[in-house]
């Protein structure tokens, strides 16, 4: 009650300070900026204040500003509610060890299969495992990332469970060629190297990627290394109609070390993941077809003093889909989203022997996902809003599972907006859960929950702030229990969760900009790398050719293991400088975790105390 209690307090303060901007109020309602339009809450642009659903959204400025090479830390500060664990310097990896998992609202799992992570919204996800790879989520490829906090199944089915990720790729706005490079070094003999090509000629667009990482890592055979690319054409047919396609390649090398307690000696990981995709766009609709797939080399290693294994795990996987979607007015102030999706997904794992013995096959399987969805939206009045969706999603081997959503969208005056939702969010088991390994069961159910959220959001001058409370409830959530005398795969797991969210922006002046977000999270059923309260507050300041940017994340309350239940507690505080010492180059230098504090996301894996990386970066 107190934290809703500090909300409504907090709320009240804004509202006096934004009361002394009235002056600029008129101008602000008519201006529709272009952090409002949105994409993943509808698949087409839609003036965000208008949908019912929560979604942040990070653009290209703020994403180069952080100059990491991958998204993930920077969404993890700046998203309220979002978290995704990290275990050294750079790289995530796979497999035993291996960090990345993500959680909105507490609802992810380990490995992530609750949250959905798209690219320009086709899905990316392991075919067997069914969660996404974190290692392949680069700053370079994306102009912006939007966020949806919660359930988004009714427009992207399994997986979308917990909320969307949606990575949008970089394309020129403007005429002629421009490339950008960075290049940069720090701790632990840590190098960050990539370009980009950006080419417009008018109806034809071009996005041309590359990348180079690597790092000795903080911990002995904590190494890590990862080269990949990205290209994509675009071209105009004129009358709102456009065609795209792309390629997106990553290949990472990635050691792990064990925890400090178990040490492993040769667990390394050779991953090759790609992702193309071809569309064909209108104005309010669209026809793609994606294709991903993964390579993975896998030496899971043995403890001190034990014997190398004899075997290698291998598997190739692959999703193959189409997606058909369009949008279209009945009457005055409605608008209709109807679609279609197919997704053929799976893979084949094994164990390949050293010695020339048979393979051990693991798992050789396909699932099919067709989908079909209608989407309403209509505006009663110029302030009242309603949003309605049902989804039908048919899974070859679980079955058929209905998902229906609902919502308001209310206008106020002095540039508010409240909104109120319930969403029901699923997912499907993966062929992991069923079919792979010894806890598999092939008659797993899908899990389900749902969503019940009331948000404020307000803009009024400079200042732009959100409030949202949400409540979730779920059955059937799959869980490894003894069954029998053998572990197994059963759905008998809950989850309730209860919470609340905080987001603030005031450009004070045209020089020092400041922001913060808060997030609460209590639940019922506790889980593994979901913290009860995540706050961060940062401030940026630049004059003349200077830029001064600090931040601070504070996390408490973050269980790392459940038996025996452990949690840490702890403060980040990081500092990045830039200068522009000529037009074309930009010197920045970047210092993490300067405090120096001693910690860990998972379990036995401490986090490196500080750090500093430095860099140029030149425009041509």
């Amino acid at each position: 009650m107190r934290h809703i209690l500090y909300t409504l307090a907090l709320c009240l303060l804004i509202q006096t300070v934004t009361a002394q901007e009235q002056d600029s109020l008129q101008q602000a309602q008519r201006t529709l900026s272009i952090d409002e339009v949105v994409v993943t809450g509808s698949r087409i642009a839609t003036d965000r204040r208008l949908l019912p659903m929560t979604i942040s959204v990070l653009d290209r400025k703020e994403i180069e500003s952080d100059n990491r090479p991958s998204l993930l830390p920077t969404l993890v500060e700046q998203v309220p509610g979002l978290f995704i664990t990290s275990r050294g310097v750079m790289g995530y990896g796979v497999s035993t060890g291996a960090s990345g998992g993500m959680s909105v609202r507490g609802v992810g799992g380990a490995p992530t299969t609750g949250v959905m992570v798209l690219i320009d919204g086709h899905p990316q996800y392991m075919g067997l495992m069914g969660h996404p790879i974190a290692d392949a989520y680069q700053s370079m490829i994306a102009d912006r990332v939007e966020v949806v906090r919660g359930p988004a199944s009714v427009l992207y089915g399994s997986n979308a469970m917990g909320g969307v990720i949606n990575i949008i790729t970089r394309k020129s706005a403007e005429r002629g060629t421009h490339t950008d490079l960075r290049l940069g070094y720090g701790s632990y003999n840590t190098l960050e190297a990539e370009a980009t090509n950006r080419t417009n000629l008018g109806r034809f667009t071009s996005t041309v990627t590359a990348s180079y990482n690597r790092s000795d890592g903080h911990r002995e055979n904590m190494d890590y290394e990862q080269m990949g690319g990205m290209a994509r054409l675009g071209y105009d047919l004129g009358r709102e109609w456009s065609i795209s396609a792309d390629l997106n390649i990553t290949h990472f090398n990635a050691s792990n070390p064990g925890s400090i307690s178990s040490p492993i000696i040769d667990n390394d990981s050779r991953i090759t993941r790609g992702a193309s995709s071809i569309a064909l766009r209108n104005a309010h609709g669209a026809l793609s077809l994606f294709h991903n797939w993964g390579v993975h080399r896998i030496n899971d290693g043995y403890s001190p003093g034990g014997t190398p294994l004899d075997y290698r795990f291998r598997s190739k996987d692959a999703i193959t889909g189409a997606m058909l979607y369009q949008s279209f007015s009945l009457f005055e102030g409605n608008r209709t989203m109807v679609g279609v999706d197919y997704r053929h997904f799976g893979g084949k794992a094994l164990n390949r022997y050293l010695n020339g013995d048979p393979d051990k096959i693991i798992a050789d399987k396909t699932m099919d996902n067709v989908a079909a969805y209608i989407d309403l939206q209509q505006s009663l009045t110029s302030w009242f809003t309603i949003e309605a969706g049902l989804r039908m999603d048919y899974n070859s081997h679980v079955g058929t599972e209905w998902v229906p959503q609902g919502g308001v969208s209310v206008q106020l005056p002095r540039n508010m907006q409240i909104k109120a939702m319930a969403s029901k969010g699923f997912r499907f088991p993966t062929i992991r859960e069923m079919y792979m390994f010894p806890p598999q069961n092939p008659d797993l159910k899908a899990e389900r929950m749902w969503n019940y959220e009331l948000s404020l959001h307000q803009q009024v001058g400079s200042i732009s702030y959100g409030v949202s409370l949400f409540y979730i409830n779920g059955e059937n959530m799959i869980r490894t229990l003894p069954v029998d005398g053998r572990m197994m795969n059963v759905n008998t797991g809950q989850i309730e969760n209860l919470g609340t969210e905080i987001e603030v922006r005031w450009r004070t002046t045209k020089h020092l900009t400041l922001s913060a977000n808060y997030s609460y999270l209590h639940m019922k059923y506790p889980v593994v790398a979901a913290p009860e309260h995540k706050l961060y507050a940062g401030a940026s300041y630049n004059i003349g050719r200077w830029t001064l940017s600090t931040d601070v994340q504070m996390i408490r309350g973050l269980i790392t293991q459940t038996s025996p239940e452990i949690s840490e507690n702890f403060l980040l505080w990081n500092v990045d400088i830039g200068v522009m010492v000529a037009r074309q180059c930009r010197l920045y230098l970047r210092g993490e975790n300067l405090l120096a504090q001693s910690y860990e996301i998972n379990a036995g894996y401490p986090m490196p105390r500080a750090t500093v990386h430095g860099g140029v970066k030149l425009s041509f």
